[in-house]
């Protein structure tokens, strides 16, 4: 069987051989051929579908030789499609036609009669092009939604807490800057999500955004993974690399973690960012950067300085603005729709029929100290979604969270519901949730146990 290579081929002639001739040769290697000899029925066929090539008669009925008609529907076609792939026919063809055609926006220029081989080969030629074209626009359009996702305002940022909106201002004030920002709080608070947002509001939103764990980065690599290296610069430089300061030039670069550079790593780190240049493990010649510089880190940093443990003058460099975010713990009108976000993301991701939580394990969520911030949430929905065996998650689904509101856990205290609860909860976890073994260890009845779990909120 011949392979249908040239897809949906449309073809205009009144001249009905040519047609079926057309039609018989092409329908081998095609998957459709669609044949008109009215060219007035040009609209609707444009209307109603779509075509990988277009073959156009020069020349109707109503003038034979001037191919005035030819270019008429070939501006009409490209009007209505301007992607469209249009081949033009006609008997009597010259060079000078063939290039108006072309500059009017044609793909290509055939004469009749044509060569079938010659034809096939030019057909080949424009469906290809035809796919390309498709392919530009679906990229187009996928960059276009792209950029829409991620120029959203505040996109992945939950929350419409008094606190955060506080957040949200601060990050409007300073995005249009070119301010260094250090961004503090806790793990898992979300400083990452802030760092983006300021470049995605930043007059460097359409330049790159370059991220750096700088916890992860050890001393004898600092250099390069930041600087960058030439060839032979050490034994293992095999070739040359870009560091990230270089990479992010033009844009944004966020250094995560910078709390936790040695001190002889943060006088290299203010070097560069006093001169405003670099320079590559094995070269000589310093490199000028522009970039926009954003911290963060959950230490203390004055406390440091105090201590001797980090620089005052690098401190002073990186936080002309300083954004504080706030813990979960108090934001806790923020969980609901926290859970709720989390809940879609980890139903579909798992392909779960999950679509709620229970009023009474919201109450627990918010309960529920969070010592790892929307982190901890975000993993503690995703176990739930995992283990749940029913459309909405309950309080059962979070039997592994203490329940407590302080540091202090419930084995610290003497009050012997809390001690029960503590009890209760414990079992619950060893037997990962199963009430009939947690209640022959506590020994309860299933009944008194489901009691106990009501009365607690578990």
């Amino acid at each position: 069987m011949e392979e249908k290579y040239l897809g949906k081929i449309l073809i205009i002639d009144d001249d009905e051989d040519v047609l079926l001739a057309a039609k018989l040769l092409l329908k081998k290697h095609a998957q459709q051929v669609i044949i008109e000899k009215n060219p007035k029925k040009i609209p609707f066929l444009l209307n109603n579908d779509t075509y990988d090539v277009i073959l156009l008669d020069m020349n109707f009925s109503k003038d034979t030789t001037s191919g005035k008609e030819g270019f008429y529907w070939l501006n009409e076609i490209k009007e209505r499609d301007p992607r469209a792939v249009v081949i033009l026919i006609t008997a009597f063809g010259d060079v000078e036609m063939a290039v108006k055609a072309l500059k009017e926006g044609a793909t290509d220029f055939v004469l009749k009669p044509w060569q079938n081989d010659k034809l096939l080969a030019t057909l080949n030629t424009a469906v290809k092009l035809k796919r390309s074209y498709n392919e530009v626009d679906k990229l187009r359009k996928a960059k276009k939604q792209l950029e829409e996702d991620i120029n959203q305002p505040f996109r992945d940022i939950i929350g419409s807490s008094s606190a955060m909106k506080h957040i949200y201002k601060l990050v409007d004030k300073v995005a249009g800057t070119d301010a260094n920002v250090i961004i503090l709080g806790e793990n898992g608070t979300g400083k990452e999500l802030i760092a983006r947002a300021i470049h995605q509001k930043s007059l460097r939103a359409d330049n790159v955004y370059v991220g750096v764990d700088m916890g992860a980065i050890t001393e004898t690599l600092f250099e390069s993974e930041l600087f960058g290296h030439k060839k032979g610069a050490f034994t293992d430089a095999h070739s040359e690399r870009i560091g990230r300061f270089e990479s992010a030039n033009g844009g944004t670069l966020f250094l995560d973690e910078i709390g936790n550079l040695s001190l002889p790593l943060q006088s290299k780190l203010l070097a560069a960012l006093q001169n405003r240049e670099i320079t590559k493990l094995g070269d000589n010649t310093p490199k000028s950067i522009d970039i926009r510089l954003i911290c963060a880190t959950n230490i203390p940093l004055l406390e440091m300085v105090e201590k001797n443990e980090f620089r005052q003058d690098l401190l002073y460099r990186i936080n002309t603005v300083e954004i504080n975010l706030p813990p979960l713990r108090a934001r806790t009108e923020d969980i609901p729709p926290l859970v709720t976000h989390f809940i879609d993301m980890y139903a579909k991701k798992y392909r779960k029929d999950v679509h709620g939580i229970q009023e009474g394990a919201i109450e627990k969520l918010q309960k529920y100290p969070w010592p790892g911030n929307v982190r901890e949430l975000q993993h503690a929905i995703e176990r739930a979604i995992i283990m749940s065996e029913e459309d909405e998650l309950t309080t059962m689904d979070f039997f592994f969270l203490s329940g407590t509101t302080s540091g202090s856990t419930a084995t610290d205290s003497f009050n012997l519901e809390e001690v029960e609860r503590s009890v209760i909860e414990k079992v619950l976890e060893r037997h990962n949730g199963n009430i009939s073994k947690a209640a022959k260890e506590l020994g309860l009845t299933r009944a008194s146990l489901y009691r106990r779990l009501e009365k607690y909120g578990l």
